[in-house]
């Protein structure tokens, strides 16, 4: 069955996390997705390890399923030109360089939509092609910081702290893709393509969802509430008899269950904690009472008693019993392809369910210039001398 995106050519220039998972995420979808890496190095991700696994590391195998690698020195002429004979026979580019770089190879959104006015050409960046800060570089760490992010993340008297995946990169990926499927849905109507203009700043911003909203309606300043929720009480990690458990209370109705459930129906009456509101005013109050209540059973006795009640609650997993969840099985979230060297890799599957044009997995992250040969032959039509001086070059 054809994907998605069947028929759509994607040249994947870009590197790291935010790029590569966009178009990893669109070769899911179906897209063919050519990889362009420096030659004898290829994307810095191959060298971000411990772990490695059969010279491969777990970092770039994470965001580079469903491609083809392709190595080509855009320092050479030839190997620019290769890249701009690509980009004439591709239907969306993907590049995260400095703002200005590819200008200057003639590689730029103008130089290429000259050759190919269908293209999507989508850059993504830490601070936009826009504004005072767009020849700066920058990484996921330091935009978690300046978005804010990290001043609301950590508990209430701890310094700031990070989220535990780079998940600047991974929003700007992310959207990235979204403005790019929609791109594609424009040239159907119009013929004509266009620039994306992705921002890791922009992209966290726009995570910050209601706490921005919390802030710009309100002028207070949000804090860091650690595990809990400034809005919603009981929203929060607690103790239980033998490890930690999620309880959240999300309304007044799921209270009064759980309250039924647990044998503490007075405290759904208190007025101190009957509605949210009172529950939020009094948490200083009324969470010490859940968290000794909820020491009395282990997570698992919880965990019953709460979906009998009807009531979220789950368990704060390790990372190995997520992918040992019967659920994360059902979903298909748990992934192993043939590789190569590694004989199977396993990795996190696609959250991308279609019922008429599923995701497939039909290429496992490629080894450096793994298909650079055939790339140069069956795309750019060289001959077999012709590739051979590439590589006596330098060039491929």
């Amino acid at each position: 069955m054809a994907g998605a995106l069947d028929g759509i050519r994607v040249l994947d220039l870009s590197r790291h996390l935010a790029g590569p998972y966009c178009a990893m995420m669109l070769g899911d979808l179906g897209a063919e997705v050519i990889k362009v890496e420096r030659p004898g190095v290829g994307d810095e991700s191959r060298h971000w390890g411990p772990p490695f696994f059969g010279g491969e590391s777990a970092y770039y195998l994470c965001c580079n399923r469903n491609k083809r690698s392709l190595t080509l020195n855009l320092k050479h002429a030839r190997g620019l030109a290769i890249a701009r004979a690509l980009a004439e026979r591709s239907d969306v580019v993907i590049e995260n360089f400095r703002v200005g770089v590819l200008d200057k190879l003639g590689l730029g959104y103008a130089d290429l939509r000259a050759v190919n006015p269908r293209l999507i050409y989508c850059s993504i960046s830490g601070f936009g092609h826009t504004g005072p800060d767009r020849d700066l570089g920058s990484y996921d760490f330091l935009l978690q910081g300046r978005s804010g992010l990290m001043s609301i993340t950590g508990e209430p008297d701890g310094p700031p702290m990070k989220v535990g995946v780079a998940i600047a990169d991974l929003a700007a990926g992310l959207f990235a893709n979204n403005a790019v499927l929609s791109a594609l849905f424009v040239r159907e109507r119009t013929g004509i393509g266009q620039h994306v203009d992705i921002a890791l700043f922009d992209s966290q911003i726009a995570l910050l969802a209601n706490v921005a909203s919390n802030y710009l309606c309100s002028g207070a300043v949000p804090e860091r509430w650690g595990n809990a929720h400034a809005s919603i009480v009981p929203y929060q990690i607690f103790q239980a008899a033998d490890d930690y458990l999620i309880l959240a209370v999300g309304n007044d109705e799921q209270w009064r269950q759980f309250c039924e459930a647990a044998g503490v129906s007075a405290w759904a009456q208190d007025p101190r904690f009957a509605t949210n509101p009172e529950r939020v005013a009094n948490r200083e109050t009324l969470v010490p009472l859940v968290q000794e209540l909820l020491r009395g059973k282990t997570v698992a006795e919880w965990l019953q008693l709460c979906a009998n009640a009807d009531v979220p609650a789950g368990p704060v997993n390790t990372i190995d019993k997520v992918f040992a969840d019967p659920q994360t099985l059902a979903r298909g979230m748990l992934l192993q392809m043939p590789h190569p060297t590694l004989g199977t890799v396993r990795l996190a599957g696609t959250p991308l369910n279609l019922s008429a044009t599923p995701a497939q997995m039909r290429l496992p992250p490629p080894l450096l210039g793994e298909h650079t040969d055939v790339i140069l032959r069956t795309v750019i039509g060289l001959d077999a001398p012709a590739i051979a001086a590439l590589h006596r070059d330098g060039v491929a």
